[in-house]
C-alpha cells in the first residue's frame, strides 16, 4: 500500500545518499525527495523508481523547494561540505552547505515539526574534542551540533545524530577532489598507478562499509529515541596498512594541513550518551575481494 508521506534526504545524489535511497525502498513503502546541488553528488547515482523525485537545488533554498511541509515524515541532512583537506581550499562552500544549508535544513524541520536525523562526523571528536577546530569541515560540524544541542534545549527539538566513520563502499568517489581513500586506491588500482599515501602513513582511520552505516542511520529513524549514534569498525588500520592490502606500488605525499593522526570513539558528546554500533563487513575482506574480482 502507497504512503503519501515522503521522507527527504539532502544529497541524495552522493554516495550515502544513495545507499540510503535503496535501503528506503526496500524496507519501506514511504516516496523519497532527494535535494542536491549536484557539488559531488552525480546523474549516475540516481535510484530509478517512481517512489523516487530528485531536485537539484541547494539545502538553504530547502523552504522554497518543499512547498507542502505537511507532505514530510523526515528528513535526512546528509547533504553537506564533506572533506577536511579540501575545506581549506574551498572555505566558502564548506560554510555555505555546512553552516548556511544546515541552519537553513535545521530551521525547515523546527518550524515544522519534522523529524531531523543528522549526520555528524568522527573528525569532531577526536583528540578529547580538540580536533574540531582542525579544518573549516570539522569546526562547521562541530558547531552545528552544538546548534543541534541548544535548538533541542530552548525548543524541545528532536533530532537524531549518526557520527561516521571513514565510509566505503558502492557509490563513493574515485576521483577529483572530494574522492574518498579507498575509493582514490581502487581506482589507482585498476589503472595500475602507485596508491597515493600522505605523509606519515601512520593516520589510523576505522573504515566503515556503507551498508553498515546506512542500516545505523534507518536504525535510528526507526527507534526514534533522539539519541546520538556512532557507525564504526572495531579495527582501526593505518593509512599505510590500508594500500600495502593492495599489494600494488605506494607513491609517498607531503603531509596536508588538518590530517588527523586517529579515529576516537568517544562515549559521550555535548553531555549526550553517544551509542556505540559496530559494522559486520570487515575492511580486508571488501579488498581482497575487490582484487579477486
Amino acid at each position: 500500500m502507497a504512503n503519501n508521506k515522503k521522507i527527504v534526504i539532502t544529497g541524495g545524489a552522493g554516495f550515502v545518499g544513495t545507499n540510503l535511497i535503496k535501503l528506503f525502498l526496500k524496507k519501506t513503502n514511504y516516496k523519497i525527495l532527494s535535494i542536491d546541488n549536484y557539488s559531488s553528488g552525480s546523474k549516475k547515482n540516481h535510484v530509478i523508481s517512481r517512489r523516487v523525485k530528485y531536485i537539484k537545488a541547494n539545502t538553504r533554498d530547502i523552504s522554497n523547494v518543499i512547498t507542502n511541509p505537511k507532505q514530510i515524515k523526515s528528513v535526512f541532512h546528509f547533504g553537506e561540505f564533506a572533506r577536511i583537506y579540501q575545506s581549506f581550499q574551498q572555505m566558502n562552500e564548506c560554510i555555505d552547505a555546512n553552516t548556511v544549508g544546515s541552519n537553513s535544513v535545521f530551521n525547515f524541520c523546527l518550524k515544522n515539526k519534522i523529524k531531523l536525523i543528522y549526520s555528524a562526523t568522527s573528525a569532531s571528536l577526536g583528540n578529547k574534542g580538540n580536533d574540531k577546530n582542525l579544518s573549516p569541515y570539522a569546526f562547521t560540524k562541530s558547531k552545528n551540533l552544538e546548534l543541534l544541542e541548544n535548538l533541542k534545549k530552548w525548543f524541545k527539538f528532536k533530532y537524531e545524530v549518526i557520527y561516521f566513520y571513514n565510509v566505503y563502499g558502492p557509490h563513493q568517489i574515485c576521483r577529483g577532489r572530494m574522492s574518498t581513500v579507498i575509493g582514490i586506491f581502487e581506482d589507482h588500482y585498476k589503472r595500475n598507478k602507485a596508491l597515493p599515501v600522505v605523509r606519515p602513513g601512520s593516520q589510523s582511520r576505522r573504515f566503515t562499509h556503507i551498508s553498515d552505516t546506512v542500516n545505523i542511520c534507518y536504525l535510528s529513524w526507526k527507534k526514534n529515541l533522539c539519541r546520538h549514534y556512532s557507525i564504526a569498525n572495531k579495527k582501526s588500520y593505518t593509512i599505510l596498512e590500508v594500500a600495502k592490502m593492495f599489494n600494488s606500488k605506494i607513491r609517498y605525499f607531503p603531509k596536508r594541513a588538518g590530517e588527523r593522526y586517529a579515529s576516537a570513539l568517544t562515549k559521550t558528546n555535548l553531555s549526550n550518551k553517544i551509542y556505540r554500533y559496530f559494522g559486520k563487513i570487515e575492511l580486508k575482506d571488501y579488498i581482497k575481494n575487490f582484487i579477486s574480482n
